[in-house]
């Protein structure tokens, strides 16, 4: 990957464009303004996050290196790819609304009409550079031209695995518009995105695209793509409403209490799209576990089990200390203790969350099996706790 040479340009004649660009002028302007920014940098709710693994150094490596742990990260066969088709995204959904999982947070929403591509990642590394960084486990489930026209490309946050510069270079030659969080836009302006296809927003603010109506919504998480980490750039979940569904993407983050009001002010929802892999002790704050996973849905379904929920992030890059398998394990043992729906499609595999869910459990035949580190017995038992007081045991 070449980096920028324009004369005259000093350090960012070093920078890669993989990298992004800075925010500045009336963007940073805007920023400045924002009520969530304050000491040079954005806040996350529920106060500081650690965004730096915790513990030794020694502590880390020991997990990361030892042998058994290491054949436990990555399938031991191949992934089963559901080779989407055109035939499956031109038929429309039955229900008014579709989900296709394309692999880690990547998602497909046709919903009421409309096509929305949630942190779209084709590339084969979640890094800067082609030749390092951690590669996909399996292959895309179908060329990203052969996706069809998409309404909006909503991104969550500037990290490689959810925002690549080489998919959204792809997407800047087509006519679709860009949600995304405060800042990010300078990224794909640099990438050829023209800023009247882009609606940058902050938490709490929304923008409508054809019959839609996207909000960009609190999470707790962290930005930076480059060597020095600004956190100028915001980082949000997302609601899409629309005239007879609403989902929620929540990009990348930490349990926080703020998914009560999340759903009280646009819940409840058809389906939600969780992150629940790449979770570690190392880095508690950042990313949730499955049992978390768990409990910010209900939390954003008022209390109670309904909807869909799709676990994401994980399954396609190896990211994190925890066996492969063992978010889909612990997800479908959590779920189940309180009777929330759950699917589990393989990648690139359509389905309605208003119709058959798939539930077969494809990963147990590609893994040892999983040790069962956490309890669900506390989860169990909170049935009986009042609403959004659920009492989520685990290992952290």
């Amino acid at each position: 990957m070449a980096a920028s040479s324009a004369p005259g340009a000093g350090p960012r004649a070093l920078r890669p464009p993989a990298f992004g660009a800075e925010p500045a002028g009336e963007r940073m302007a805007r920023i400045r303004r924002s009520p969530h920014f304050a000491d040079g940098v954005f806040q996350n709710p529920g106060g500081p996050a650690r965004m730096r693994p915790s513990g030794s150094g020694r502590d880390l490596a020991k997990v990361y290196l030892d042998k058994d742990a290491r054949s436990r990260r990555a399938p031991r066969g191949a992934i089963p790819v559901h080779p989407t088709t055109l035939a499956d995204l031109t038929r429309p959904p039955a229900t008014g609304l579709r989900l296709t999982w394309m692999g880690h947070s990547s998602v497909l929403a046709e919903i009421d009409g409309q096509r929305v591509l949630f942190d779209p990642v084709w590339g084969q590394r979640c890094s800067p550079f082609p030749f390092a960084g951690p590669k996909r486990l399996h292959p895309v489930p179908l060329p990203l031209a052969a996706l069809g026209p998409v309404d909006v490309v909503v991104i969550s946050h500037d990290h490689y695995d959810h925002l690549d510069m080489p998919t959204i270079k792809e997407l800047a030659g087509t006519d679709t518009v860009f949600a995304v969080p405060l800042g990010v836009g300078a990224h794909l302006e640099r990438w050829g995105v023209p800023a009247d296809r882009l609606r940058e927003l902050d938490w709490q603010e929304s923008t409508r695209v054809g019959g839609l109506t996207l909000t960009a919504t609190p999470a707790r998480h962290f930005c930076g793509r480059g060597l020095r980490n600004t956190q100028h750039t915001l980082w949000a979940s997302w609601v899409v409403a629309g005239e007879r569904h609403r989902i929620y993407h929540s990009g990348d983050t930490g349990y926080f209490e703020g998914f009560r009001d999340i759903g009280a002010a646009h819940g409840p929802f058809d389906a939600t799209m969780i992150q629940v892999g790449a979770y570690s002790e190392f880095w508690p704050d950042i990313h949730m576990t499955p049992e978390e996973g768990v409990r910010s849905h209900l939390d954003l379904q008022g209390g109670e089990p309904g909807g869909v929920l799709l676990p994401v992030h994980w399954g396609t890059f190896n990211l994190a200390p925890h066996p492969w398998a063992e978010p889909a394990e612990w997800m479908t043992d959590a779920a189940g203790a309180v009777g929330q729906a759950v699917a589990f499609p393989r990648p690139g595999a359509p389905f309605e969350p208003g119709g058959d869910l798939p539930t077969e459990p494809w990963w147990r035949s590609l893994t040892r099996p999983v040790p069962r580190v956490w309890d669900t017995a506390g989860l169990a038992r909170s049935e009986e706790s009042p609403k959004g007081d659920l009492d989520l045991a685990g290992d952290r």
